[in-house]
């Protein structure tokens, strides 16, 4: 008889904090020694990119929101775990028997380590995946698409504010005929904005997106096909008011906080900036709610924003005050102001 297989050694929470420990300390020979170790003892490849070097990622994600880590620290430690990445990929040669796929994170992205990961989980899978990188715009995606033909393409959208841009690549990628499959919590719960702004599929996870590709997916011949879900109300007329009016909306409402409260005008250089950059994304989040029609991307961005300005001792006052100096702007725009008013009642 034949002795059954030996189970697949496993990735335990030993393995993961001494892992996070060494891209905590930016040593990343001693990552990548580790890695490469995991692979000699047999562990599989998709088991160390998700288990070990995904599982990280979220990690320090979650250690900079509670402002245990500094962005450059975190910058620092995914910089090693990309190159931890690359060993794994370099352990793992294969062939590309399924087809070509394009896997690109939307315009304005810049959150590519999760669609790297997903590019070596496809390659893995079979695919030969030409992985374009963050932030790639429309443009350039489509003249790739036109150059290389492939079977599909993959987009990545983490923050919700790109989602008017996913949209116009979505249906730019429709317009040639290779069908689109959406990824990242960008999409929202279940992928549901996905749906809405035409993409033929939307996966939660990398192993979602490898499993959902192994099926009878991608469709064939999809030129003219409609999107299923649009509801033809993105981009209103609420929308492009704010778009457009940004960049006085931001110095309208800095203005007033200056006269409303005159020690700001003490405020450091960086402070200021801080604050530009806040009420920024307060108006580029309403945006996004406003363009896809969902109180719920505005609302979960600002409860996630008073959680991780209080890791930092920032009092829930000057959240509020930043969502009251742009509701006041806005009161000829009853949607906006109601998502303002909505999400104002969620803070403590």
């Amino acid at each position: 008889m034949t002795a059954p297989a030996r189970p697949a050694p496993r990735i335990d929470s030993s393995i993961t904090d001494r892992y996070l420990a060494l891209v905590a300390d930016s040593d990343e020979a001693s990552a990548i020694e580790l890695v490469g170790e995991l692979h000699d003892r047999g562990v599989p490849a998709e088991r160390i990119i998700l288990d070990l070097i995904g599982a990280t990622q979220r990690r320090v994600g979650a250690l900079w929101a509670a402002n245990e880590w500094s962005v450059a620290r975190e910058h620092a430690a995914t910089a090693v775990s990309e190159r931890a990445l690359a060993t794994v990929a370099a352990h793992t040669p294969t062939r590309a028997p399924k087809g070509r796929i394009t896997l690109a994170c939307v315009d304005g992205e810049w959150h590519g380590m999760p669609a790297r990961m997903l590019a070596e989980l496809l390659r893995l899978d079979g695919w030969r995946v030409d992985f374009l990188g963050a932030s790639v715009p429309g443009r350039h995606l489509i003249t790739h698409l036109h150059q290389t033909g492939p079977d599909a393409v993959a987009l990545s959208c983490m923050i919700p504010t790109r989602l008017p841009r996913a949209h116009a690549a979505i249906t730019a990628c429709r317009a040639t005929g290779v069908p689109v499959i959406a990824g990242g919590r960008g999409f929202g719960p279940g992928g549901r904005y996905a749906a809405r702004l035409g993409a033929h599929a939307w996966a939660g996870s990398g192993e979602a997106a490898v499993a959902r590709l192994a099926t009878d997916w991608p469709p064939r011949n999809v030129i003219g096909l409609p999107a299923v879900g649009t509801d033809g109300h993105l981009g209103d007329e609420e929308y492009t008011h704010l778009v457009r009016g940004r960049p006085n909306l931001i110095a309208t409402a800095m203005e007033r906080l200056g006269a409303a409260y005159p020690a700001a005008h003490e405020y450091s250089t960086d402070q200021t900036e801080s604050t530009v950059e806040d009420i920024g994304h307060i108006v580029d989040f309403l945006a996004a709610a406003l363009y896809v029609g969902e109180q719920e991307i505005f609302t979960d961005f600002i409860v996630w924003t008073s959680g991780v300005l209080a890791s930092r001792g920032v009092p829930p006052v000057a959240l509020r005050t930043g969502l009251r100096l742009i509701h006041d702007q806005l009161t000829d725009f009853p949607a906006a102001v109601a998502m303002l008013d909505a999400a104002m009642v969620r803070l403590p």
